[in-house]
């Protein structure tokens, strides 16, 4: 047992840095409003991590029970994604299906990065798991992180979340880059047509889950759960558990998850040269998502009659709903007439459905020796 004031005198450089760093990311939780929800524990996590002598860490600390039970079991993150599914509505996915390819597209920085990363020395298991941050999707960074790289999980997910809440610096800056202001002020017309109907809603999730499945069995937990959210939305009978799944159970498992998540940030695994690249390569990793969406729309509209708007490639990663929303407002600050709101949303969704199939192709293919 520490004596009073031993743990003062203890006290690294490291581990007042890294309390540092927690007072930064709560600093940006509360007054800037960065995603708040999620670097707010984190940074809190962070400082109870390098208290010398801590009892929330180690061998019988809460904190490292929580981190053993709820992320290396990979419970925290499928229970999260129950409660998103339940936010989700897929219906202007199902009226126009065809976003599914922005989706897709906009996952080309998983891979890209995943390059990048190797070429930086990085072994293969650890490059797809910090490829898997550009999909702005922080419960499928945490789930395949706790298979390929367990020991660059703090930093892979406090970078997913991190670039996450950045989105509405880093994104605007790609899409400026990568298109006119011609190509962005390109009009969408939107056809409401009849309703989505019940069945087809309740229909989907169930579609998409055996078809995922089928092409990456090892993604079922993810996509198998946020569809069954997302069921649990549609099926219209069970509206207090889509409620409390929407809200007390998101609310309490990403408490938990993030607070776990920033006990792991210990200044002497933390504070590393290969911890500084990870944070880099995420952000490799998120540009180049972004970028593969607007370029894949680009190459569109040289075939295409009816022109897209590219921002709408942007839209397809999974940071849902912010990435949908930006790129609606930058539209309509391009031209106050330009509505995008629904193809955008539409891409959005589309990219969470496509990060947690990408996750899944990734774990297989490096699992199974497929690549590498």
């Amino acid at each position: 047992m520490s004596l009073p004031l031993t743990a003062l005198t203890a006290l690294s450089p490291g581990q007042a840095i890294m309390m540092f760093i927690g007072g930064l990311l709560i600093y940006l939780a509360i007054a800037k409003g960065y995603e708040p929800v999620l670097l707010l524990p984190i940074g809190f996590g962070a400082i109870v991590a390098n208290i010398p002598f801590s009892s929330a860490i180690g061998e019988h600390g809460a904190l490292t029970l929580l981190f053993e039970t709820g992320i290396m079991t990979e419970l925290f993150p499928v229970l999260i994604f129950i409660g998103i599914g339940a936010m989700i509505d897929f219906g202007p996915l199902i009226k126009n299906p065809v976003m599914m390819l922005y989706g897709a597209a906009a996952q080309f920085g998983i891979f890209a990065t995943m390059i990048v990363a190797t070429l930086f020395g990085f072994p293969l298991n650890q490059a797809a798991a910090i490829g898997i941050i550009g999909a702005a999707d922080g419960p499928t960074t945490i789930y395949v992180a706790t298979k390929l790289a367990p020991q660059l999980l703090a930093p892979l997910s406090v970078a997913a979340y991190s670039y996450m809440s950045l989105v509405p610096i880093i994104q605007p800056a790609v899409i400026r880059f990568l298109t006119t202001p011609a190509e962005r002020r390109i009009h969408m017309s939107y056809e409401e047509g009849p309703p989505v109907s019940r069945t087809a809603r309740i229909l989907f999730p169930i579609i998409v889950t055996v078809v995922a499945g089928l092409i990456a069995p090892i993604s079922v937990a993810l996509i198998g759960l946020l569809m069954f959210g997302n069921l649990i939305r549609e099926c219209g009978v069970l509206d207090r558990l889509s409620r409390t799944a929407q809200q007390e159970l998101t609310n309490l498992v990403t408490l938990l998850l993030g607070i776990t998540i920033g006990a792991t940030m210990e200044a002497s695994s933390f504070l590393r040269i290969d911890t500084l690249l990870v944070l880099a390569m995420g952000l490799v990793a998120f540009v180049f998502d972004t970028a593969g969406g607007v370029i894949f729309a680009k190459v569109l509209n040289l075939f295409l009659r009816r022109k897209v708007n590219p921002m709408i490639g942007a839209a397809g990663i999974s940071a849902f709903p912010m990435s949908g929303r930006l790129v609606a407002k930058m539209a309509l600050a391009e031209d106050p007439t330009n509505y995008l709101i629904m193809h955008s949303i539409g891409a959005n969704v589309a990219g969470q459905i496509g990060s947690v199939i990408a996750g899944g192709l990734v774990l297989t293919l490096v699992a199974q020796g497929v690549i590498g």
